[in-house]
């Protein structure tokens, strides 16, 4: 239950440079546009570290297709960060910040019996403040171009939340069930 504590307090740290893209209250302020593409690229990486390792140790098939599926996703976007931001003369980073790693590294360190559980609390977790990131720059970004691709990633970034969110739900359910019934 820690463990599982942690994982997710890890999951929210790793997401933490793409929620700093967003300004204080909604539609109060402009976003910061190099901020924001800096902070879409550091969670882009990670998600994609992040989803290879879900290819690699998922039990769940569904899971792993949903790990596929973000591999292939967040290359594509990443790679449209990278070449928007080239012509904007962005410079963008290109590793995983150390809370990520940390969050990477604690989930490849998770029993393979409770990885599927952990790692879909991670996935639900980092593309909900993705979304809030997205929205934020989609809806009071200054740079129109960026303005754009953040509104063009808002439905895939949504449609990734649609599927992992019943998944985290599913293994939250079971994991609370099995609590349950070992405590009694």
């Amino acid at each position: 239950m820690i463990r599982t504590l942690a994982l997710a307090a890890l999951a929210i740290a790793l997401t933490a440079p793409a929620a700093r893209a967003q300004a204080t209250a909604p539609g109060s302020s402009p976003v910061n546009d190099q901020l924001f593409a800096e902070a879409a690229a550091v969670q882009g990486v990670t998600e994609v570290t992040m989803s290879e390792l879900g290819l690699q140790m998922a039990n769940d098939p569904e899971l792993k297709k949903f790990s596929q599926d973000m591999v292939a996703e967040h290359n594509r976007m990443n790679q449209e960060l990278t070449t928007l931001a080239a012509r904007k003369r962005i410079a963008l980073p290109r590793t995983i910040d150390p809370r990520a790693q940390f969050c990477v590294q604690s989930l490849r360190g998770t029993p393979r019996e409770k990885f599927d559980h952990c790692y879909a609390k991670a996935q639900l977790t980092a593309h909900m403040e993705s979304l809030a990131a997205f929205e934020a720059e989609a809806e009071r970004g200054q740079d129109a171009d960026l303005r754009a691709l953040a509104a063009r990633a808002v439905p895939k970034i949504k449609e990734h939340l649609h599927r992992i969110k019943p998944i985290a739900q599913k293994f939250e359910k079971e994991n609370h069930e099995g609590s349950e019934k070992g405590g009694k």
